[in-house]
């Protein structure tokens, strides 16, 4: 018996080393799917403490044992980014933000921080993402989240920009991405600024009503969506979707746009991706905001579970669920204590982020307790902690900050600050994709495993992108003019560019093209004769203008101010 077992097990191992895809390491081209459809589901800021505060929580205030995640672990990833691209001497790359680790995760490829699918070059290249590259394959393809569907971790699905603040590029982007589910916040990025929003240009939920989009606002709108709705861009908010602690009647939850988004996609018979992430665990913990970050960890939790109770049912779904980072850097334990208050955990009625406009509007130390007791049932206020909110708690969330850092030391957990730690996250996985994750991981193992699962060439579609759209480093000078790094365009483009200090000038050149860049009057000349180039120097480095660079190379390169890159070719 225990022979022929043994024998079992080798033969099993043997079938799935075969069916394990060499090119995840290699990044080569797509191998047989081993999976039809793929969920990946990422909590923002969701590192162990969260997940186990999360736990016990559940426990102990719920009644449940464990998180519908616990029996899906399959290991861990580490999270860094590359060094920075404006100074590496501040920003090493060792704590990652959202866009590098969300590029990572949808690419396969690290970045810098504050980039979105983008290399980390002073002429970026774009990384096709998982979501891209089964478009490519003809796969149905969503995007939820419960923070601004333009927002660092979603965008790096769907679009390609310098810097993640570009939120306005990147849902012009989005209507340009043939991604068919889009479910989240940000109406604002949508909306132009004479009907309320942010936008300089115009509204664009026509332009997508125009492809064919049913636009939804509310819960009542998402429920109503049948599988006959092949498009849809469900906009729950002008910015990120309210906290679970602070929600309304009409608005969804994360479960609820996770299921709708799987029910719509699910109908399409060639498969389909889909991204979900838990957004608001990375804000509120952010803020220090314990009990909210709590709620958000359950909220995301309950989409888990909608995930895998479809693959389970479905039989030829992959999910995998990870972290782009840790936020906050929470323990569960403070102050020399062996012990955690966990029955005040379940006491805060509404976030810090809902009560701060209360918080800033209270003077004097007993407006501050009463307003402590009302929101957490906390009636021992002392002065000292009084005071201290009223003083802020030094950073950018002043009294919010401070009022959480009050709660927290009551709950008995502490923060290292408001910003990311660069601890490794959790992963786990369902289907096929789960062997292909296990153990130590990087984040970027995550989209080549999910690549090889599904049978999608990221580095063909790559390719394609790159050979449409560079992200060079420019600067926009006064009237509007556009100029570009001389030495790093005209090296992509196989031209050379030498300065010479002792006469002051700088040759490019490329074949029979030569152009002479005079730096002390800002002159220009192609081949002798004078030419109207935008000339600017700024810390030893040459920018010129569009034209020169299209010169020397022969090419027609047009500029897109909207999304900051260079169209390489049209279409």
């Amino acid at each position: 018996m225990m022979k022929k077992k043994a024998t079992g097990l080798f033969i099993a191992s043997f079938l799935l080393c075969n069916l394990i895809p060499a090119s995840l390491h290699a990044g080569n081209e797509a191998a047989k799917p081993l999976s039809k459809n793929l969920i990946v589901l990422i909590g923002d800021g969701m590192g162990p403490a969260q997940v186990t505060a999360a736990r016990l929580y559940s426990k102990t205030i719920l009644g449940a044992e464990s998180l519908h995640l616990d029996g899906y672990y399959v290991g861990q990833a580490s999270t860094f980014s590359e060094r920075g691209e404006v100074d590496s001497s501040i920003e090493s790359g060792l704590i990652t933000d959202s866009s590098a680790a969300g590029t990572a995760l949808a690419t396969g490829h690290k970045t810098y921080n504050s980039a979105v699918s983008v290399s980390n070059h002073e002429v970026a290249k774009p990384y096709a993402s998982v979501i891209e590259a089964a478009e490519a394959k003809g796969k149905a393809t969503g995007l939820v989240t419960t923070a601004r569907i333009t927002h660092a971790t979603p965008a790096a699905f769907a679009s390609h920009v310098r810097s993640r603040g570009n939120e306005t590029a990147i849902a012009s982007q989005m209507l340009e991405s043939g991604v068919d589910v889009l479910l989240g916040g940000g109406a604002d990025y949508f909306t132009g600024k004479d009907a309320g929003g942010k936008r300089q240009d115009k509204t664009i939920l026509p332009d997508f009503e125009a492809k064919g989009y049913s636009v939804v606002k509310d819960l009542a709108g998402l429920q109503a969506l049948t599988v006959k709705h092949d498009k849809v861009l469900g906009l729950f908010n002008r910015s990120h979707l309210d906290y679970a602690i602070d929600r309304n009647t009409s608005s969804p939850s994360l479960a609820d746009l996770t299921g709708k988004a799987i029910k719509l996609l699910s109908a399409k018979p060639e498969g389909f991706v889909l991204m979900i992430e838990g957004g608001r665990i990375d804000h509120a913990a952010h803020a220090n905001d314990f009990p909210t970050m709590v709620k958000e960890m359950l909220d995301f939790d309950a989409a888990v579970k909608t995930a895998m109770d479809f693959a389970k049912k479905d039989g030829s779904t992959s999910v995998v669920v990870t972290a782009d980072h840790e936020t906050g850097g929470l323990s569960l334990g403070r102050d020399n204590m062996y012990e955690l208050n966990i029955d005040l955990w379940n006491r805060q009625k509404s976030s810090s982020q809902v009560l701060n406009a209360a918080l800033e509007q209270a003077r004097t130390p007993e407006e501050i307790r009463k307003f402590v007791q009302t929101n957490t049932t906390i009636t021992d206020l002392s002065d000292e902690e009084a005071r201290f909110i009223l003083k802020g708690d030094g950073s950018d969330y002043e009294r919010e900050g401070a009022y959480n850092a009050v709660i927290s030391k009551r709950l008995l957990v502490g923060w290292s600050g408001h910003a990311h730690s660069g601890v490794d996250v959790g992963v786990w996985a369902f289907g096929p994709i789960a062997e292909l994750v296990k153990g130590k991981i990087d984040n970027t193992d995550i989209a080549k495993a999910g690549a090889n699962t599904i049978g999608v060439d990221l580095d063909a579609v790559t390719a394609g992108l790159q050979a449409k759209y560079w992200y060079p480093k420019f600067k926009t000078m006064p009237g509007r003019s556009v100029v570009y790094p001389a030495k790093a365009l005209a090296a992509k483009l196989g031209a050379s560019a030498d300065w010479d200090e002792a006469s002051g000038t700088v040759r490019m050149a490329k074949g029979g093209k030569t152009i002479l860049v005079n730096l002390k009057d800002g002159s220009a000349t192609l081949n002798g004769q004078t030419a109207a180039y935008a000339v600017h120097v700024e810390k030893g480095t040459l920018y010129l203008s569009l034209n020169a660079f299209n010169d020397i190379s022969g090419q027609s390169m047009t500029w897109d101010p909207l999304s900051e890159r260079l169209v390489l070719q049209a279409g």
